[in-house]
């Protein structure tokens, strides 16, 4: 008889049910928890609605950004999707509501007023613009930038252009301009800027004269780079002799000048395409000779008074002709003078050839003509494809989903194309740019000639990284820019904290976020090199009217070139600037500070200060370095990568 085998499976003939019901069960507690969570959320949400009608009245009174302002903390979650990323910034600005608003009667209505007008020229540009390409540019609208061989103006044309002759494409190598003009007689000159240098109060004879080489100018009221500034003096110099003196300025800032002061050049001293920088034109007895060092004593002695005699005259004399040939070389520009050379200056990093688009001829002379020759036949400032490399690596890139801790605003001028490359292929390519923890974007105006906005759009399309402002640019109403930036950090990339800078502006950002992040969670901050207790300038080129700012003071604001504030105070300006309640000054760091002040009356800012955002040129240890050229943007960035420190490159 065979023994029957002992299944264990076969004592439990219902074990595949007890498996189902175990995983029904399981089933049945995801959906309750799920169900659990829901239901917090609901009374989440409405206990914070609650709370927050409590505080409405409060808020509006103040209009102090609601709670949900305060959401934009929370980075990738209140962004928007990718593919809803503007490149038009979506700042609104209703002109309607203007003459409701009273802001006629404010003393700030004028720029508003500016601003409407500015919008509705831009709002009509950009749609003119938006679906029309490069190539359907009527070529006519540009006939006067047409490339010449040669250009030639009489003394009287001159007169009738305020002093400027066009150079339309330029300089090129070996280019020369000839001016011949005769110096006037000195005047006397009671001008404090003048007769400060003198000890007694007395007018001074003045005679002087300045042949500039200048850039483009890009925005109404900006003054334009000077390339080259030769500016001879005959009479009126601090030093009392006659003197020549050579220089640049770039965003009105000077550099270091270069002074013929009648001493030949040391011998030691670098030349210029193989040309002193200055010539003798004078003999001291105390010169520097071997011969009159052995016999200084002899004068002395005998009681000799101190001359100075002339080895040659200087080479501009009061009511004589003079026929003067400027000449770009392979080092810099050579001047001569009556077919004898007098000084050369060595071109300087950041000031090129072809950006020489204007001759400016001003002061005390009589220009009888003016002859520029072997010009170049084409002009790069307007190819953007001579300054843009349209390759992939330098396109913005995606933005992940992580929290933005900080958004980067670039004010940038429509032609600056040549900037805004420096820039992308600088501190644009941090990794905390790569990473997304940064966002940076240039925001840009519309400029008056169609075709270079056509062009920054073709550029905005391909790198991804402009974002055009739809009004017509102006230098009184860059403060636009600067809320259109608090507009686009806050709404769009939903950043922590936001900040503005120049496209001269080379930045630091690990050292940016490092002071950003000194300071608390959670805390409202404003951050860069602090101006106390400043004073408006009532005269001079730079003046403010009473009416324009009525205070003995201005309030503590941080320099324009580079600062960063918290999204709070961004939400609480921008929400302000839309319903036309916010005060506009046409100094833009000087309206941020305003309207920190204004905030802080509702929440503590926390108010930082370091002399390290530089508001001029660039020190060691810098957190921002500004008026650097593109070569100089690459050359800090150059060493910052392999040599580890913030190094300056200060040859502009």
């Amino acid at each position: 008889m065979n023994k029957l085998k002992l299944n264990p499976f076969s004592l439990f003939p219902n074990r595949p049910k007890l498996l189902h019901i175990f995983m029904l069960l399981m089933l049945f507690y995801l959906l309750f928890t799920t169900f659990e969570i829901k239901t917090f959320e609901f009374v989440s949400v409405s206990s914070v609605l609650v709370n927050e009608n409590q505080n409405t009245h409060h808020r509006k009174a103040l209009n102090f950004p609601s709670e949900e302002a305060f959401g934009v903390y929370q980075g990738s979650l209140h962004r928007k999707p990718m593919q809803e990323l503007q490149k038009v910034s979506t700042l609104s600005f209703n002109e309607g509501d203007l003459n409701e608003s009273g802001l006629e009667k404010d003393k700030f209505s004028e720029i508003q007023k500016a601003v409407k007008v500015a919008w509705v020229k831009g709002k009509k540009m950009w749609e003119e613009i938006q679906f029309q390409s490069v190539e359907t540019v009527n070529v006519a609208e540009n006939i006067s930038d047409s490339c010449r061989h040669s250009i030639s103006v009489s003394g009287s044309e001159l007169r009738n252009q305020n002093g400027i002759m066009m150079i339309p494409c330029g300089l090129t190598l070996w280019s020369h301009v000839t001016i011949v003009g005769t110096p006037r007689l000195a005047h006397w000159e009671d001008d404090p800027k003048i007769t400060i240098v003198k000890d007694e109060d007395e007018k001074v004879l003045v005679s002087q004269f300045m042949m500039e080489l200048q850039g483009l100018k890009v925005v109404d009221k900006e003054e334009p780079p000077k390339i080259l500034h030769f500016n001879p003096r005959l009479k009126g110099d601090y030093s009392g002799k006659p003197v020549i003196e050579q220089n640049t300025c770039y965003r009105m800032q000077w550099g270091s000048s270069l002074r013929c002061e009648g001493w030949k050049s040391r011998a030691d001293e670098d030349t210029v395409d193989g040309q002193l920088k200055c010539e003798k034109w004078i003999r001291d007895d105390d010169s520097h000779s071997e011969e009159s060092k052995a016999t200084w004593w002899l004068p002395r002695l005998i009681g000799r008074k101190h001359k100075i005699t002339f080895d040659w005259p200087y080479p501009f004399i009061e009511g004589r002709l003079f026929v003067l040939t400027l000449t770009a070389g392979l080092e810099g520009y050579h001047v001569s003078v009556d077919g004898k050379h007098v000084t050369s200056f060595p071109y300087r990093t950041g000031f090129s050839l072809e950006d020489a688009t204007g001759l400016s001829i001003k002061g005390d002379i009589d220009v009888h003509s003016v002859y520029a020759a072997s010009l170049p036949t084409s002009h790069p400032s307007f190819a953007p494809q001579m300054h843009l490399e349209l390759l992939p690596q330098w396109k913005a890139p995606p933005i992940l989903d992580v929290n933005v801790e900080l958004f980067i605003g670039i004010l940038s001028a429509g032609n600056h194309f040549a900037e805004r490359m420096a820039v992308r292929k600088s501190w644009m390519q941090h990794k905390l740019i790569k990473s997304s923890h940064a966002v940076a974007r240039f925001f840009v105006a519309l400029h008056a000639r169609k075709d270079i906005n056509l062009d920054i759009k073709k550029e905005a399309d391909y790198f991804g990284d402009i974002i055009i402002v739809p009004y017509m640019d102006h230098y009184d109403l860059v403060v636009v820019k600067t809320v259109a930036i608090a507009e686009y950090g806050i709404r769009t990339v939903a950043a922590k904290n936001i900040m503005k800078c120049d496209d001269d502006t080379f930045v630091r950002l690990d050292s940016i976020i490092s002071e950003v992040r000194k300071v608390g969670i959670g805390k409202s901050l404003y951050i860069g090199n602090m101006n106390y207790h400043h004073t408006p300038l009532r005269h001079g080129k730079w003046a403010v009217t009473y009416e324009e700012w009525a205070e003995e003071e201005y309030p503590t604001y941080a320099n324009g070139p580079g600062y960063i504030i918290s999204s709070d105070i961004a939400q609480f300006i921008v929400s302000n600037f839309e319903e036309h309640k916010l005060k506009l000054f046409k100094m833009e760091d000087v309206s941020m500070g305003m309207w920190v002040e204004q905030f802080k009356s509702s929440r503590p800012v926390e108010i930082v200060h370091s002399y390290k955002f530089c508001q001029f040129g660039c020190i060691e240890g810098y957190f921002t370095a500004h008026y650097q050229s593109p070569r100089q943007m690459t050359c800090m960035w150059d060493k910052l990568q392999h040599k580890g420190k913030p190094l300056c490159c200060n040859n502009r």
